[in-house]
């Protein structure tokens, strides 16, 4: 499998952590295919997969302001493959089970208190870039500064 993704996931961590990214920030490809057998679906999307082999071990990631579930966590609800929720458990993150073979599909985010689903208009990769961005560089000095 093509590497597309994975070193923008990998500047993650080089860019908002101390120190270099190390192969034990991600799942090793048998943790990772461990994990996806306890989950709802048998493959990902390259995007995601990728995410999780590069970055799924580190938990100032995984569990930054939102939630990313772990693959073994990962449940299809109302025909979208979840993967994120956030802290209150007002929104889930997903897309769409029939795009689960496309390599960077559109994410849709569910208002779960009326279970009702909108397209955000990004990837994927697009959505955890843009999400960590904001988290590493709006909402983590935010909370420090109001500590």
């Amino acid at each position: 499998m093509s590497e597309l993704f994975s070193q923008s996931y990998r500047n993650i961590v080089t860019d908002h952590f101390e120190g270099e990214w190390e192969p034990d920030d991600g799942l090793s490809a048998r943790e990772y295919a461990d994990a996806l057998a306890e989950s709802d679906v048998t493959v990902l999307p390259a995007a995601l997969e990728q995410f999780y082999r590069s970055v799924g071990a580190v938990e100032d990631i995984m569990e930054a302001y939102y939630f990313v579930w772990d693959p073994d966590e990962l449940e299809v609800q109302d025909g979208y493959v979840c993967f994120m929720e956030d802290e209150d458990d007002r929104y889930t993150w997903g897309f769409p089970v029939e795009s689960l073979n496309v390599p960077d599909p559109l994410v849709f985010r569910r208002f779960n208190a009326k279970d009702t689903w909108a397209e955000t208009g990004a990837t994927i990769s697009e959505y955890l870039l843009d999400y960590f961005e904001w988290v590493f560089t709006e909402v983590e000095p935010a909370v420090e500064e109001d500590l």
